[in-house]
């Protein structure tokens, strides 16, 4: 809008009117602007307009389909990186364990980072307080046995984040094993890893917040081989373009099972089906990028 005044549905609807843009639905257009805030949307808007101004063709409904596009895809993407947040838990506290015992996870001296590891566990057992009255297995170990809680259970407190921060604080050897077990068998593949679960982690923040993925450039950017980049668009000049969202969808490849991956392309695929105006270059998507991988 052109000042921070309060502004009524009517009166965003004269300002979006006055820019060029099609309104044919004037209830659903009100009903949603009350519904998804006008500032929220207007970031769905930015690939349809310049200076302001909408291009000819724009309809209020071409800002709709955006919307709910990007919302369905962040839902397909969170299903399938909870698949990659379990999978890795469950190889890190089998690999942890098999080294340093059901309980070693609360030795500092296995780590490399003291003080991150504390917070680390601090917040888990704030975690484990908030949820022991609605937690069976809590109950059990906390209550029941009043013992401390073996990893391979312990790990259900942990975040995408803490796991991810927990894995790059462990010694050599099981940071190696866990990443083996995700196929990278290459003499970086522990760093490798580290990296795309920080990766998960910044793509989880944001589908999990709701926050917009569409055309968003991300100033932190995936670690990619070479493979994975001559997949990447390029500009004008040649350069790729490793900002968007494509590069961390490469990287959920490489960390998902090939079925896995099948899946969630095919429903990104019936996504795009459901939604033809939304344009997949705006996520970093090649227009070939069904065939490539």
């Amino acid at each position: 809008m052109a000042d921070k005044d309060f502004k009524t549905i009517e009166e965003q609807l004269e300002i979006l009117r006055s820019r060029g843009l099609t309104i044919n639905d004037e209830c659903q257009a009100k009903d949603f602007l009350l519904h998804n805030n006008y500032y929220r949307i207007s970031g769905y808007s930015l690939t349809l307009r310049k200076n302001n101004v909408f291009s000819k063709s724009v309809a209020f409904q071409n800002i709709v389909d955006i919307y709910h596009f990007d919302h369905e895809l962040r839902h397909i993407i969170l299903q399938y990186l909870e698949v990659i947040e379990v999978q890795m838990k469950s190889v890190y506290a089998y690999e942890f364990t098999k080294v340093h015992g059901s309980v070693g996870y609360l030795d500092l001296n296995f780590f490399t980072n003291k003080t991150k590891h504390k917070e680390i566990i601090a917040k888990a057992e704030q975690q484990k307080m908030s949820r022991l009255p609605h937690e069976a297995y809590l109950k059990h170990f906390v209550n029941d046995l009043q013992q401390d809680i073996p990893l391979w259970a312990y790990v259900d407190l942990f975040t995408i984040s803490d796991i991810s921060f927990l894995y790059s604080i462990s010694e050599q050897p099981i940071k190696d094993a866990v990443a083996h077990t995700f196929g990278l068998t290459m003499n970086k593949g522990a760093s490798i890893l580290g990296s795309y679960m920080h990766s998960m982690t910044i793509i989880r923040n944001l589908c999990a917040h709701g926050s917009r993925i569409y055309n968003r450039l991300f100033e932190q950017k995936p670690s990619l081989n070479k493979r994975e980049k001559a997949l990447l668009m390029k500009d004008s000049s040649g350069n790729i373009d490793n900002a968007h969202f494509y590069g961390f969808f490469l990287v959920m490849k490489r960390l998902l099972s090939a079925d896995k991956f099948n899946e969630m392309k095919k429903s990104v695929i019936a996504l795009t089906e459901k939604y033809p105006f939304v344009r997949m270059d705006y996520y970093g998507f090649r227009s070939d990028w069904q065939q490539k991988i």
